[in-house]
């Protein structure tokens, strides 16, 4: 059975801008056919040294992303989330991945988190309870010196 599907809110972007992404998305459909410890695994290596995302860097990844893909535009959410969260680690930043589910109806989807908020999604946060998901690694260096920093303020 198939979902009839309106896809809204795509803009286009200028050709300068559109290589990034499309490597995103490319990358990400490989990814997407992997098993979820794979991909969890990839995830978490790949968000090493990467700054937490802001919802705004997250948003413009996001829309970077569904500009060049019609799949990404549509009800393809693994793939989506994924290339986001691969355009921000080329950015040098990294949101909360996610996979989770709801129930009842039974639903599953993939979205991605940044400031504790659903990136571009059409729910509310806590509408889908996470079962993965890959939030950005706390540097220890930088944590240590914000402490640093913190002590000589004072």
């Amino acid at each position: 059975m198939s979902v009839p599907v309106a896809i809204t809110g795509r803009d286009r972007l200028p050709l300068r801008r559109r290589l990034m992404p499309l490597l995103a998305v490319g990358a990400a459909r490989m990814l997407a056919r992997s098993s979820p410890r794979r991909i969890r695994a990839v995830l978490g290596f790949l968000r090493i040294g990467a700054a937490p995302a802001t919802y705004n860097q997250a948003k413009g990844a996001r829309d970077a992303v569904v500009a060049v893909s019609v799949l990404c535009a549509g009800e393809n959410c693994l793939q989506r989330s994924l290339a986001t969260t691969l355009l921000c680690r080329i950015r040098g930043v990294w949101p909360t991945w996610c996979t989770g589910i709801r129930s009842p109806p039974f639903r599953a989807h993939a979205w991605v988190e940044a400031d504790g908020q659903p990136v571009g999604e059409g729910y509310p946060a806590g509408y889908f309870r996470p079962i993965i998901s890959v939030p950005p690694k706390a540097d220890p260096y930088r944590l240590r010196l914000r402490l640093i920093i913190g002590r000589n303020r004072g």
